[in-house]
């Protein structure tokens, strides 16, 4: 069986990067087709493979891929994918675009919707300058009846969440079935004795809403580490003296404060999540903005606190009854719970879907 993956840019190793390598693993001949690739921020397991962009690659696309959306459906159908058995889309940009042979099963693992042309469109909007502004009004109509057109080229849509699942359905009228990714929680080990801070982490954009976290930690005096590049000028304002700005840290580092935070404050509506397993594998809690993945993964009362408004309030109010409770939390327990997330579940369960979509002649 010829197998084809399609990833929508390769330009570092994140969460979508970690399924793609999980997929690798599961066809280790397959070829991987992709807009744009930048070969120092891949891992060696990626490298293995033979690697295909699209003309975006020869116009700069590498570093200026995030300003030429308008060109993606082109480039992607571009892509000749001629005597492929199986197509595997990894989808948070418009990957499913591709078009596939007529006698291929196309599977879209799908991380999101493009949450940039559909529900998060009006904060991208406010947040642009105003060149951007109007790229974005001559551009986002025909992009979002594009992006509902190549749905009906996948045959089998897969979510990473429920809270996915249910975009899917809403945007394109398709169903989706639930694997959520994987997460390697080999790489965490808990701590009994935290230190007395609490942890954001990630990279920040204006839907994770790490102002909230700001703004509620200042207000309790309580100490907050902030670990991840993007941090405006405004939060910077907006915080008090306990709160630390670290950038990017390696993974070294990371780890470490995974391991030694209090909990991680999560006040984003994600997808899914995987730095909140990533910490729970470390034995820590978890503080959630009860909306999302995160109320896929975190158990109230024994891996975590949810709030119900992205408000400093309603956060420091989780805070509170949090730090009420501290002794409820055990770290090995928290930890355990992590492993359900683990990657060879997570292939496991791929590869038994896979299998189920395929015709029997291509199983055997």
């Amino acid at each position: 069986m010829k197998v084809a993956i399609v990833h929508y840019w390769l330009v570092g190793m994140r969460g979508g990067e970690k399924v793609l390598e999980c997929l690798c693993e599961l066809y280790p001949e397959a070829d991987i087709f992709t807009l744009v690739v930048d070969l120092d921020k891949l891992s060696p397991r990626l490298l293995k493979h033979r690697i295909t962009t699209s003309f975006l690659q020869k116009i700069g696309g590498r570093r200026f891929y995030q300003k030429m959306l308008p060109l993606m459906p082109q480039a992607l159908e571009a892509f000749d994918l001629t005597g492929y058995d199986l197509i595997l889309s990894s989808e948070a940009g418009p990957a499913k675009g591709i078009i596939p042979p007529p006698e291929a099963v196309h599977i879209c693992y799908c991380h999101s919707p493009m949450r940039y042309i559909w529900d998060l469109y009006p904060q991208y909007y406010r947040k642009s300058g105003w060149l951007a502004r109007l790229a974005m009004r001559l551009t986002s109509s025909w992009l979002r009846a594009w992006d509902v057109t190549t749905s009906a080229r996948v045959d089998h849509f897969i979510a990473n969440s429920a809270f996915v699942a249910k975009r899917i359905e809403k945007f394109y009228r398709r169903e989706a079935t639930v694997i959520h990714p994987p997460v390697d929680v080999s790489r965490f080990t808990p701590s009994d004795t935290p230190e007395d801070y609490y942890l954001c982490a990630g990279q920040i954009t204006p839907y994770k809403r790490i102002d909230v976290a700001i703004e509620a930690c200042t207000r309790l005096n309580r100490r907050l580490v902030v670990i991840g590049s993007g941090a405006t000028k405004e939060m910077k304002r907006l915080a008090g003296p306990t709160i630390t700005f670290l950038d990017k840290v390696d993974d070294a580092t990371m780890a470490h404060h995974f391991r030694n935070c209090r909990a991680l404050v999560f006040p984003g509506l994600e997808d899914f999540g995987i730095v909140p397993l990533e910490v729970m594998a470390s034995g820590r809690p978890v503080v959630a903005y009860r909306r999302g993945g995160a109320v896929e993964t975190v158990v109230e009362g024994k891996t975590g606190v949810f709030f119900n408004e992205q408000t400093a309030d309603s956060l420091i109010d989780a805070i509170n009854r949090f730090e009420a409770r501290l002794d409820d939390f055990d770290p090995a327990v928290i930890a355990r719970h992590a492993q359900d997330w683990n990657r060879d579940v997570f292939k496991s369960r791929l590869q038994a879907f896979i299998a189920s979509c395929l015709p029997q002649a291509d199983v055997a």
